[in-house]
């Protein structure tokens, strides 16, 4: 499942939808902050992500997330976040992103089973989301491809 909290752009939200789908994920959760998924701008960004997505919009993430028993995975800042090179991330999880500029809210952190981070060795402290995105997801394909060699 691929969770979005307040991601504002929608060039950004046809991005995260496409590389989702790209990345074998079939559901999105949107909360009420984040773009419209069927604006153009969104549809244009997703190139047919839409059509291959479970989407459901205006979604309450706090108890989406509480209730779901799959490992919640958020990508934060935090000081506990493990490297995204670290973690397992073979079985299903439920992955979260948040808004370009607040990155995802603190109660929804909370409620994290892994926390992640990037590893970014360069001079700059963040990425995109939907950069961000495609990076974590396609570790996790990664993996789960290595593993069934």
């Amino acid at each position: 499942v691929l969770a979005l909290a307040g991601v504002q752009d929608a060039g950004n939200l046809g991005t995260l939808l496409r590389s989702a789908v790209a990345a074998g994920i079939r559901e999105a959760w949107l909360d009420a902050k984040t773009a419209q998924a069927w604006s153009p701008k969104a549809l244009r960004a997703g190139m047919g992500a839409h059509f291959n997505l479970r989407i459901e919009q205006g979604c309450e993430l706090v108890s989406r997330l509480g209730e779901d028993p799959r490992p919640c995975r958020v990508t934060c800042l935090e000081e506990d976040s493990i490297s995204l090179f670290e973690l397992d991330l073979r079985a299903p999880g439920v992955w979260v992103f948040g808004a370009e500029g607040q990155g995802v809210p603190a109660e929804i952190i909370s409620l994290a089973s892994e926390k992640i981070a990037i590893p970014m060795p360069g001079r700059i402290e963040s990425l995109n989301v939907s950069a961000a995105a495609a990076v974590c997801l396609f570790e996790a394909v990664r993996q789960r491809q290595i593993s069934v060699r």
